[in-house]
């Protein structure tokens, strides 16, 4: 996820400050993991920098200093460029599940069992999900955020099941090698 870009959309309905932006990120990207203030204010100075936000003004009201900023023009347009751009899927993916099964089949360790604790912990989390889904009022950020979890949770585990499968062919072919 590209945080200049998210934080553009964010800008995109208005000038904010950093720590509004990072409040509305935390809230709009629900499962992702949480913006740091020094990695939102770090990307605000880089956009101002590169034109593509500008700083609308700057106010303390008795607080803390805080530093407003727009989307400019040419960061509307950067936006509207990044969102319509294709993301390329993956040639391959190598995650950890994988190279964890694989490394257990090279060294004889039991690859059968760490797929299935793997599995049960998938499991765990979807349950976690569906039951954040369905929560009364949970927000269409949270709805669509925990969809798209449970859907890469899914192929993981169907992932498992053909890998579980085919164990016992792997492990002979590195027996053979």
């Amino acid at each position: 996820m590209s945080t200049r870009h998210v934080l553009l959309g964010l800008l995109a309905s208005g000038p904010s400050h950093g720590y509004d932006l990072k409040r509305r990120h935390d809230e709009r990207f629900p499962q992702a993991r949480p913006l740091a203030y020094g990695q939102v204010y770090t990307t605000l100075q880089r956009l101002v920098r590169d034109g593509l936000a500008a700083v609308e003004g700057t106010e303390s009201e008795g607080g803390p200093e805080r530093t407003t900023y727009r989307a400019t023009a040419d960061g509307e347009a950067e936006l509207a460029r990044w969102a319509a751009e294709v993301a390329p899927p993956a040639p391959f993916v190598a995650n950890e599940i994988f190279a964890k099964v694989v490394v257990a089949i090279l060294t004889g360790g039991d690859p059968a069992a760490y797929l299935r604790a793997q599995r049960a912990a998938h499991m765990a989390r979807m349950r976690e999900l569906t039951a954040v889904k369905t929560a009364t009022g949970a927000d269409l950020a949270t709805v669509l955020s925990a969809d798209y979890a449970v859907n890469h949770l899914d192929a993981d585990l169907r992932w498992m099941s053909t890998t579980a499968d085919r164990l016992t062919h792997l492990t002979a072919e590195v027996d053979r090698a």
